[in-house]
């Protein structure tokens, strides 16, 4: 399991609103290359958006979707991987100390989530993570656009990075 906290100066309403926008997620996670839909009412238990995660060529269209708890995701690249990552924020010095854990949701996905695996992930959680404090601080947009709804037939394509430098 990856483990991974970072100060973010904002408070955590602040964060939870970052979080609450699915077009976000291109932004700041590391692998994910554009949000193409998303369910009314995310991040409600059981809503999910559709992402394309990757790097080209090979990139694979699947969803990430709201578990029950905290923020709890069950993030899918499938065939290769499930996993779940969850999101803890807690109010610390007037701005709010988030915590990432990231596991294997079944048994295929634990071989990709393993001890020689596990510095990779927690160093590309560690650049999520720094790219969601920036978002949440006001550092960096928050990506616009259209983003259609899940079960509509429209493919919405809110794309990530430009190939920027990392924050």
């Amino acid at each position: 399991m990856a483990h991974n906290e970072i100060d973010i100066g904002a408070p955590p309403e602040r964060v939870f609103a970052i979080l609450s926008e699915p077009r976000s997620f291109a932004r700041w996670v590391v692998g994910s290359r554009e949000i193409r839909r998303a369910d009314p009412g995310w991040p409600n238990v059981g809503t999910a958006f559709d992402h394309r995660v990757g790097i080209w060529p090979l990139t694979l269209a699947d969803n990430s979707e709201v578990v029950p708890r905290l923020l709890k995701l069950l993030v899918k690249a499938r065939p290769f991987s499930r996993a779940y990552v969850t999101l803890n924020l807690k109010a610390s010095n007037g701005g709010t100390l988030l915590s990432m854990d990231e596991f294997a949701a079944d048994a295929r996905s634990r071989v990709f989530f393993n001890a020689l695996t596990d510095p990779l992930v927690h160093l590309r959680n560690n650049v999520s993570l720094r790219r969601l404090k920036a978002l949440s601080e006001g550092n960096e947009p928050i990506p616009g656009g259209y983003l259609p709804s899940r079960d509509s037939d429209a493919e919405g394509h809110v794309t990530g990075s430009s190939g920027s430098a990392e924050i």
